[in-house]
């Protein structure tokens, strides 16, 4: 996913706020265009954030009632804060089925649901693990879509590359590399999951989050590793249900 020019910068000014048994959430969105035009939603993958799509939002803003959120950890929009008491095994804290993350936009879906005309449903548009939300969120909670549309989607296993394997073997060494040995990192594996090459800014932009400051590299590394564990089992035998019922394609990609 990669847009070559510079990005347009569109303020996320909303806050929904959602909890789950494990963790306390602080989604950061917003919504452009006429809301009595049909919603068309976007949705982020790793590593990106919803300023991926600014310059196609701002364009479609013109048909639709675009909607953009931060996934949790990405962005604007901070990690889930676990809940007070909560015991929870690694593997749902590490969400590698992206379990939460769906959760959380199931949730966000419904509540712009409320605000549309009776028996609308949202176009979506989804981007790398971005897919298997959306397809968890249809098929494990009931999310009807209008039409989903893929763009070099993660939805099949076996996952990984290398570099997800290899952050996984050393989790605590990656966090405490130098800054400009981290910020390569960080920029190789940006610039290996474009399609295009990147403008400077954008590139700039897309880095920022995950080399500021601790926070952020150790973010980084966490989604490395939730990648390397990355799981499908719960719906990947359900996929033949999704193309009966909505229309749908897959760009630039083959549905990995």
């Amino acid at each position: 996913m990669s847009s070559s020019s510079s990005p347009s910068t569109i303020e996320l000014t909303q806050t929904f706020h959602y909890s789950t048994p494990v963790f306390d959430y602080q989604i950061r969105w917003t919504s452009l265009g006429n809301a009595s035009n049909p919603p068309l939603i976007f949705v982020h993958g790793t590593p990106w954030s919803s300023q991926v799509w600014h310059t196609y939002a701002q364009q479609l803003s013109r048909y639709f009632h675009v909607y953009l959120f931060d996934n949790p950890g990405f962005g604007e929009s901070p990690f889930g804060k676990p809940v007070a008491g909560s015991a929870a095994s690694r593997e749902v804290l590490l969400d590698a089925n992206l379990a939460q993350q769906s959760e959380v936009f199931v949730a966000l879906y419904k509540s712009w649901a409320q605000g549309w005309q009776e028996g609308s449903k949202a176009h979506v548009i989804a981007h790398d693990h971005g897919g298997l939300m959306c397809l968890r969120a249809y098929l494990l909670h009931g999310c009807e879509y209008r039409i989903l549309c893929f763009i070099d989607v993660v939805a099949l296993g076996p996952f990984g590359q290398p570099l997800f394997k290899l952050v996984a073997e050393n989790e605590g060494v990656f966090p405490a590399l130098t800054g400009p040995v981290f910020e390569g990192v960080v920029e190789s594996y940006i610039r290996n999951a474009a399609h295009k090459e990147l403008h400077k800014a954008t590139m700039e932009m897309l880095k920022r989050p995950w080399i500021a400051n601790e926070e952020g590299r150790k973010g980084f590394v966490r989604q490395m590793v939730q990648a390397n564990s990355r799981s499908t089992e719960d719906v990947e035998g359900r996929y033949g249900e999704v193309g009966k019922k909505i229309p749908g394609e897959d760009y630039l990609g083959q549905g990995r």
